[in-house]
C-alpha cells in the first residue's frame, strides 16, 4: 500500500490558482491531508485544535470579520497563522488581499493563493479531488472489468486464461476497465479501480500481443474507472481439491481494510470462462439486493425433509 502527497504546485496548476506569493517551499510543499481549514477559530487566537497539514481557506465570512479589526490586529492574525508549517493560504472568491497578509506571508515565506471560485465550491472541488488522490493505493496483478454494472477482477496466475476470458467478455458488450496491473483506491468507504496511465487500454495476449482495446472495438469497450464489487480468482482444476458447489456461504478478501466477496473458479478446457464470470457478476448483484439462490434451495430441501412441502 502507498500514500500519495500532491505537490502544492502542481495544485496551483490543476486549479488555475492566482500566486500572490511564492513561499520557500513552493515546489516541494505536499498536500497530504484531503481535508481544508477556515480558520476563523485560528483568527480569535484558538490553537488548541489545529492542524497546520491541511490547506487554509479564507472566504467572505472571515475577510469581513478582519476587515472589522485595526491593521495591527489583521498583522497579528496573519502572523500566528503563518509560523505554522501550512502548506499554502486561499483566498476565495477573488477577494481583495489585505496589505498585512501579504507583508506577513513575505516576511514568513509562506504560500499565498487566490481563486475565483465561491468559497463552497471551492472548498467541495478540492476535498472531493483530494479524496482521491490522497487515498491509499495498492496495485494488484488481475484484469478489471465492468460486467452489467459490477466491477468483476480477474485474479490468478500467469497464463491461466485471464486476458482470454477478458478479450471474451469485452466481445459480448462488457467493458474493460485495466488489464495486468490495477490500481486500487479506497474512497469514502468503496475501492475504486483503474488502469496506470501508461497501459490503459491496452492488453495482452499470448500469441497475438499487445492490443489497444480502445482502438479495436471502440469507445464502448473502455471504462477508466470502476468501483470494485468482486474478485474472481481462476486457478488449474485440482481433481484431489473440493469445489463449492452450492455457494450457501458467502467468502470474501481483504483489500485495503474493505472486505470484497470472491469466488474461486477451477479453470480447465472446456470450460466457457467468460459466461461463469458473467454468471458470477450477476449472481453477485442479485445477493447484493437480498436474493440468494443457494439458501433458497436449501431452505425447500429443509422443509421438504420436515413434511412441510
Amino acid at each position: 500500500m502507498r500514500e500519495n502527497g500532491l505537490k502544492v504546485k502542481d495544485f496551483v496548476s490543476l486549479f488555475n490558482l492566482e500566486v500572490l506569493n511564492q513561499g520557500s517551499d513552493f515546489d516541494t510543499a505536499l498536500l497530504t491531508v484531503p481535508d481544508l481549514n477556515r480558520p476563523g477559530l485560528q483568527f480569535h487566537s484558538f490553537y488548541d485544535y489545529f492542524d497546520p497539514c491541511r490547506l487554509q481557506v479564507i472566504g467572505k465570512a472571515e475577510v469581513t470579520y478582519l476587515r472589522g479589526l485595526t491593521e495591527a490586529q489583521r498583522r497579528k492574525c496573519f502572523d500566528d497563522l503563518f509560523l505554522y508549517d501550512i502548506p499554502a493560504l486561499v483566498i476565495a472568491r477573488s477577494l481583495d488581499c489585505f496589505p498585512e497578509c501579504i507583508e506577513s506571508a513575505v516576511e514568513h515565506q509562506k504560500t499565498l493563493l487566490r481563486t475565483n471560485e465561491v468559497t463552497v465550491a471551492f472548498t467541495s472541488r478540492t476535498i472531493e479531488y483530494l479524496n482521491r488522490v490522497l487515498a491509499p493505493c495498492i496495485t494488484r496483478h488481475g484484469v478489471l472489468l465492468d460486467i452489467y454494472g459490477e466491477g468483476v477482477m480477474i485474479t490468478g496466475d500467469s497464463g491461466v486464461g485471464k486476458s482470454e476470458a477478458a478479450i471474451e467478455l469485452i466481445m459480448r458488450g462488457h467493458r474493460l476497465v485495466a488489464d495486468d496491473a490495477v490500481e486500487l483506491r479506497r474512497v469514502s468507504g468503496r475501492l475504486m479501480g483503474t488502469a496506470p496511465e501508461m497501459i490503459r487500454n491496452y492488453i495482452e495476449l499470448r500469441g497475438i500481443g499487445v492490443i489497444n482495446v480502445q482502438q479495436l472495438f471502440g469507445v464502448r469497450a473502455i471504462k477508466n474507472e470502476a468501483q470494485l464489487d468482486m474478485v474472481v480468482n481462476f486457478e488449474p482444476w485440482d481433481s484431489t481439491k473440493f469445489y463449492d458447489r452450492l455457494g450457501i456461504e458467502d467468502h470474501f478478501i481483504d483489500i485495503l481494510d474493505i472486505q470484497v466477496p470472491t469466488v474461486v473458479i477451477p479453470v480447465r478446457p472446456g470450460r466457457n470462462l467468460a459466461s461463469i464470470v458473467e454468471v458470477a457478476a450477476m449472481n453477485n448483484r442479485h445477493r447484493k439486493l437480498g436474493y440468494n439462490a443457494a439458501q433458497e434451495l436449501a431452505q425447500k430441501v429443509d422443509a421438504r425433509a420436515d413434511g412441510k412441502m
